[in-house]
């Protein structure tokens, strides 16, 4: 997150509009979720956008980063914006996410948790999500479950 970080060197913490992207890997009918290690909750893989990166690109970055697994193939589930994607970070930065939502399901590699930003990383079935979703994935993990829920009617 080097661009972000050079930009609250000059902004503090005062909200910023950060483009990113996320990815829901499934496996099984299972979401890959990541305990995050800033405010305890768990969220989906992903991150902040860096200069002349592609949304495409800082996903399967992230989610490299992260879990330590390699997409091969992410289907763009739709762009999330506004008011239920504003975040206010533990530490006090604050946020307007837009971001990028991918789902992958084809994907190789050993996953294994990044050591800085995932305390852990486990597979929850669809029908049994933790509570403590991380705020600004929660719209994007319902949209998700919406969408599913469609298709099978």
């Amino acid at each position: 997150m080097g661009y972000i970080m050079d930009l609250r060197k000059t902004v503090g913490s005062r909200p910023l509009i950060m483009a990113g992207a996320c990815v829901l890997l499934l496996q099984d009918h299972r979401l890959l979720l990541e305990l995050r290690e800033d405010n305890g909750c768990w969220g989906l893989p992903g991150g902040s956008l860096e200069p002349g990166e592609s949304m495409e690109e800082v996903a399967k970055r992230e989610l490299y980063e992260e879990t330590g697994l390699l997409a091969e193939g992410l289907e763009l589930l739709g762009v999330f914006s506004g008011q239920e994607l504003y975040y206010k970070y533990p530490h006090g930065d604050e946020v307007y996410n837009v971001v990028a939502a991918y789902v992958c399901s084809r994907y190789s590699g050993e996953i294994a948790e990044d050591g800085q930003e995932v305390k852990e990383l486990r597979f929850f079935g669809l029908d049994s999500l933790p509570d403590s979703i991380s705020p600004p994935d929660r719209p994007i993990i319902q949209r998700f479950l919406e969408m599913r829920r469609e298709l099978v009617r």
